[in-house]
């Protein structure tokens, strides 16, 4: 699944090329997603000019005059910057076509993504209960600690709630915690603060190097440009279950928190 990395190297590709552009029109070929499309965004987008491509969680939003685009890209959704007479392909559902003779092509095989139209803002459902962005000044020690201590779920099920912090996903955070130094399943409310300003600051830190790497294209995601990340040769858990630590040798053990797969290292982290 796409994560907030990969989420932002996807708003950076189509920006350049979007950004006070016209919508001429939008060509919905298949609007059986999460989400059914509303049968009324193509006439509600219609000649309408980008004036904004943001992101908030994972969650792409293109403003326009009166609301905006929602785009969520589920977990196998991508979104392709294309001129508008390349050839149509399976899975390639929605196309915004621009009035500079480009098209952003949304192509989803799952159809897990979703495209709404926001007239609400942040105060929209899927949006107001959101935590802060773990970019932000919001997201520090003092923010975590606070939480943390009154939660006996373990830390990674913490970090990877997004009503506490947005963008966050299962690579993500196997990766903050093995730099951290804290145990995946160690509950959040044993973490010492001096632990969680570790790591506040390798969340942030691992973010902002994976999505200067493009993301991680394990499985389904490239770039805007059908490039893909190289963030997941830079892992040093994440699906290495058996393999050497790369800090001390041990053997990198495996066990599932939350029904979701976390590598950690015995010795390394605690």
């Amino acid at each position: 699944m796409p994560e907030l990395p990969e989420v932002e190297t996807s708003c950076a590709g189509i920006r350049p090329h979007c950004l006070n552009q016209k919508i001429s029109h939008l060509i919905v070929r298949q609007p059986k997603l999460r989400w059914p499309v509303d049968p009324l965004l193509p006439a509600l987008v219609k000649n309408h000019t980008i004036k904004s491509v943001s992101r908030r969680g994972k969650y792409i939003l293109l403003e326009v005059a009166d609301g905006e685009i929602m785009i969520h890209l589920g977990m196998s959704g991508s979104l392709r910057v294309l001129l508008k007479d390349v050839a149509v392909t399976k899975h390639d559902h929605i196309d915004i076509v621009l009035g500079n003779g480009k098209i952003i092509r949304y192509n989803d095989p799952r159809r897990f993504g979703s495209f709404i139209y926001n007239l609400e803002g942040a105060r929209h459902k899927l949006l107001s209960k959101l935590g802060p962005e773990p970019l932000s000044d919001d997201f520090n020690t003092d923010y975590l600690y606070r939480i943390a201590r009154s939660r006996k779920v373990a830390v990674k099920t913490l970090i990877m709630n997004s009503h506490v912090v947005v963008g966050v996903g299962n690579i993500y955070a196997q990766e903050a915690l093995f730099r951290a130094g804290i145990k995946p399943q160690r509950a959040a409310n044993k973490v010492t603060k001096v632990n969680v300003e570790r790591l506040t600051d390798s969340i942030k830190h691992i973010l902002q190097e994976a999505i200067k790497a493009g993301g991680s294209s394990l499985k389904d995601f490239t770039a805007a440009d059908g490039k893909p990340g190289y963030f997941q040769h830079a892992h040093q858990v994440y699906a290495r279950n058996g393999e050497a630590c790369n800090q001390c040798g041990t053997a990198l053990k495996q066990l599932l928190i939350g029904q979701r797969t976390s590598v950690y290292c015995t010795q390394c982290q605690s």
